[in-house]
């Protein structure tokens, strides 16, 4: 099935929750909103002739452009992106769903912004979500256990933050 044909089925079965989408992409893919995030992957798991059963990987992408003189021509806000990445044993194809937040909740620094877990639709989501919590700073409503999977527990920052600085010092051990 081609990128085209499994964002007709979403448009059809999720109305207007699809906000923007590319099927000629190389990873074809859809954008939906926070809100929607967990009625559209419920489509795509159980719709017959979209069946995606795999959960490969979850991404979260920092668009944060650092450099003023860049920052007009960059095309974008600043916003942070989780991607998620499926495929379907049963018929074969592969689809791109992304979600856009805001890099902070409320605009306050420091809160991070908030997704709903996938961990009671596709287990596999428990680690990808943990990763990309500790390292991108996004939080995951609802998932069982969510903490730092690779960083230290009282480590500040989520060093995949392209506003991240990185420590000169951790418990007295230096960093530079």
């Amino acid at each position: 099935m081609t990128g085209a044909e499994i964002i007709a089925i979403l448009e059809a079965e999720c109305g207007g929750k699809i906000k923007s989408k590319n099927a000629e992409a190389m990873d074809p893919f859809a954008v939906v909103e926070v809100n929607d995030l967990i009625s559209v992957c419920k489509v795509l798991r159980d719709h017959p002739r979209l069946q995606f059963d795999m959960l490969n990987c979850i991404t979260g992408v920092d668009y944060l452009e650092l450099d003023p003189k860049k920052a007009p021509k960059a095309g974008f806000e600043p916003h942070l992106e989780v991607v998620y990445h499926f495929s379907s044993f049963e018929h074969r194809h592969r689809f791109v769903l992304k979600v856009m937040l805001p890099r902070w909740k409320g605009d306050k620094p420091g809160e991070l912004p908030e997704v709903p877990s996938l961990t009671a639709l596709w287990p596999a989501a428990d680690w990808h979500e943990r990763e990309v919590y500790d390292l991108s700073g996004i939080h995951f409503l609802g998932h069982p256990e969510l903490h730092r999977l690779f960083l230290a527990d009282d480590w500040i920052g989520h060093p995949l933050r392209k506003d991240y600085e990185f420590p000169l010092e951790y418990h007295g051990i230096r960093g530079r």
